[in-house]
């Protein structure tokens, strides 16, 4: 068999065993082997197919033709000149195809970058909000803890003076555990 009617290289069902796939590298079988696909990666591998087919790059029928009337023009002309010529066109027909498929790259790289978010943007957002979330709950705390120690204090104060106003006496407005000094004074 010669090399341009062997099939392309790829997975095919080993001639030794059906059972199984064997890698076929263009020119002869290798020893790698395989189970067959199962059913998710024949439909994995039929959309990829599809895929790559919907943005292989194929050049227009017009700088084919013009690559072909090109190639055809060199072969007729024999001088130096002519060659230099030739080349130039050549030249000039592949600068214009390489600057036609850069631009449809850039459109298409342009259309994919603006579909993805950039994940870092959504997780930047995550943490400043629970940052944000973070700072409201320790302010409300903060004010809970400051009137709590305004409360108790003013509480506590009140408490205190409650208790000291108690240990007076009633009768006389003397505090409790001085009678006998009220008493030596008044009589003395």
């Amino acid at each position: 068999m010669r090399r341009v009617d062997a099939p392309r290289a790829g997975w095919y069902p080993d001639p030794e065993s059906r059972t199984s796939l064997r890698w076929w590298d263009g020119l002869d079988w290798t020893d790698a082997r395989r189970a067959p696909p199962s059913q998710a990666e024949l439909l994995s591998y039929e959309n990829q197919e599809a895929f790559e087919a919907a943005h292989r790059y194929e050049p227009p029928a017009a700088t084919a033709q013009a690559m072909s009337s090109l190639a055809q023009t060199a072969a007729t002309r024999t001088g130096r000149g002519d060659s230099q010529q030739v080349i130039e066109d050549v030249r000039r027909a592949a600068r214009s195809e390489v600057d036609r498929a850069a631009d449809i790259f850039a459109r298409q790289a342009r259309t994919m970058q603006a579909e993805i978010t950039p994940l870092i943007t959504q997780y930047t957002n995550r943490i400043i909000k629970w940052i944000r979330f973070l700072a409201v709950v320790a302010i409300v705390l903060l004010i809970a803890y400051v009137v709590f120690q305004v409360v108790a204090q003013a509480s506590f104060f009140e408490w205190l003076g409650d208790r000291i106003d108690n240990l007076t006496d009633d009768e006389s407005g003397a505090p409790l555990g001085w009678p006998a000094m009220a008493g030596a004074l008044a009589g003395g």
